[in-house]
């Protein structure tokens, strides 16, 4: 075999293995739990009456999810919500200000995002009585590289209202 053949082959068994490892990388990412909820599990709040309900999640290391006011109109924003006929409605939700980045593929651009820990700051009426919500958090989680497709999480609070 003459060298060039060799070096080729070299050249293209390297072309393989980092395309195999960047592809690990991206199923790993893939399968990634994004965006988990914490907690509260339980509220108690006067039936009627807008109550305050903190709600809190976590963001899997290496990601970020584009905050409620994305900076670009293009971007998925992140969303609280109640379905209609839970025995409780969203109110208000306030969400926490997006922190700026920049990612080394556009440092031109800053996005308004979340990472780590957030919450949000739900406002509820409830109906009298005890009602599991399963209400919902809608984002998009993104790493420096690629964004995941938007999902939606369950956010189940058992709610009493007195």
């Amino acid at each position: 075999m003459t060298a060039m053949k060799s070096a080729a082959l070299i050249a293209f068994g390297l072309l393989v293995l980092g395309s195999l490892h960047g592809y690990g990388q991206n199923r790993s990412l893939l399968k990634a739990d994004a965006v988990a909820y914490l907690f509260p599990e339980q509220v108690t709040v006067a039936a009627g009456k807008p109550s305050p309900v903190t709600l809190h999640f976590r963001i899997a290391s290496g990601l970020h999810i584009n905050s409620h006011t994305p900076s670009e109109d293009y971007l998925i924003p992140t969303t609280f919500s109640i379905p209609d006929g839970a025995g409780v409605r969203l109110d208000k939700a306030e969400y926490p200000a997006g922190i700026l980045i920049t990612l080394p593929a556009d440092p031109k651009t800053k996005l308004s995002v979340y990472s780590g820990d957030f919450s949000v700051q739900a406002r509820i009426v409830s109906t009298p009585g005890n009602h599991l919500v399963e209400a919902k958090l809608h984002y998009q989680a993104c790493n420096e590289t690629q964004c995941l497709p938007p999902k939606t999480i369950p956010v189940a609070i058992d709610v009493i209202g007195k």
